[in-house]
Order: structure tokens, then C-alpha cells, then sequence
């Protein structure tokens, strides 16, 4: 078992989401930034891909085992998008309050507003690991047309949990947590460090 993690992101989000719950482990998760690593590119039409690439990216700079996470948001009324570009659906650079107001604008047409968050984890032990470990979650929803709640980063002031009737803004981080598409993939993923065999 690896004593160390680092984990491919720079969103401090997801950094905080993950370190939370990877904290069961003992296991020093270590976010890439404390390497001085680069952002990976992202080139790819699908989240496993993305997420492998920034695995692979950050395990190859570090020496260490690494952890990715690639996750976006994906509608019904525009056939999946913004997907794997949910970072930058309104441009780049990144801007949490600029996609949103382009979420709002683009589904003006619309009445479906279904959603849901998609997570894909990838873990490599090293860079040019054969069996990386892939856990992956779905959390669904819909959009709602006023922002609600503090809380979170990214499209949750706008997405409507189906089963609390809260946004994901609304929702405390551990309940966040314990319900959201990347919780989903985090047990997933604890389940499969734990059972690990090298």
C-alpha cells in the first residue's frame, strides 16, 4: 500500500471534497500544486480519457501514485453538454460565475431541464500503471433558473438535488458529500484502494 497520494487538480473544490474524504486512509494526500506541477492537458471527448491523461500527467512529474478526477455537468435539452467542458462553458479562463450565466442564457429555450453531475475517478500507482483503478458516480437533478445557496463551487447554485429538494449549494459538505457524484466515486475508489493486492 502507498503511503502518499497526490491528487491532479487545482480546483480547490475538488481538492477540498477529496481530502475530506480520502482522510479515512492513512494515506498523505498531497495536492499537485505542492510539486509545482502543471495543469495536464485536457484534449479528450470523453472523462476517463481526461481523467487518465491528468493521473498519468501528474503521477510522471511527482514519482507518486496520483489521483484524477474529471466531472462536469451534463443536460438532457443539450444532449450532454457542457460535459467535459463544463470548466470553460462560458470561455476560458475557468469562471464559476460566467457559466453559470451561460447555463441560464442557453436553457432559456428550453422547459427540460433535467441534469445530472458525472464523476470519473482514475488512480495510477505510476505513470505507466496497466490496471488503473476507475471508480465513477452520477448524481441527478435539474436546473434551476435562480441561483439558491453559498456553498460549493461550480454549476451548484443551480443544480436542484431530486432527492433533498435542496441546490448543491444549499447542502452542507458533508452532506454533499455523502450523496454528490464525486462521493459516489470517492467510496467507490476507497473501496478499491483498501482491497489492493501491490
Amino acid at each position: 500500500m502507498f503511503k502518499n497520494l497526490v491528487i491532479a487538480s487545482g480546483n480547490k473544490g475538488k481538492l477540498r471534497e477529496i481530502q475530506a474524504m480520502l482522510s479515512p486512509l492513512n494515506i498523505e494526500v498531497l495536492p499537485q500544486s505542492e510539486f509545482n506541477v502543471s495543469e495536464a492537458p485536457e484534449p479528450h471527448c470523453t472523462f476517463i480519457e481526461n481523467a487518465l491523461a491528468k493521473a498519468r500527467h501528474a503521477s510522471l512529474a511527482t514519482g507518486l501514485p496520483a489521483l484524477a478526477d474529471d466531472s462536469g455537468l451534463c443536460l438532457e435539452a443539450l444532449h450532454g453538454e457542457p460535459g467535459v467542458q463544463s470548466a470553460y462553458f462560458a470561455g476560458k479562463p475557468s469562471n464559476d460565475a460566467n457559466n453559470n450565466a451561460h447555463l441560464m442564457i442557453t436553457l432559456k429555450q428550453h422547459e427540460n431541464r433535467f441534469a445530472y453531475y458525472y464523476c470519473c475517478l482514475v488512480l495510477v500507482r505510476k505513470h505507466d500503471d496497466p490496471q488503473p483503478l476507475i471508480a465513477e458516480g452520477i448524481w441527478q437533478g435539474s436546473i434551476l433558473k435562480k441561483a439558491r445557496g453559498n456553498n460549493g463551487f461550480g454549476y451548484d447554485p443551480l443544480f436542484l438535488d431530486a432527492m433533498t429538494g435542496k441546490s448543491a449549494a444549499e447542502l452542507s459538505p458533508e452532506i454533499k458529500n455523502k450523496i454528490s457524484h464525486r462521493g459516489q466515486a470517492l467510496r467507490k475508489m476507497l473501496h478499491l484502494i483498501e482491497h489492493l493486492t501491490y
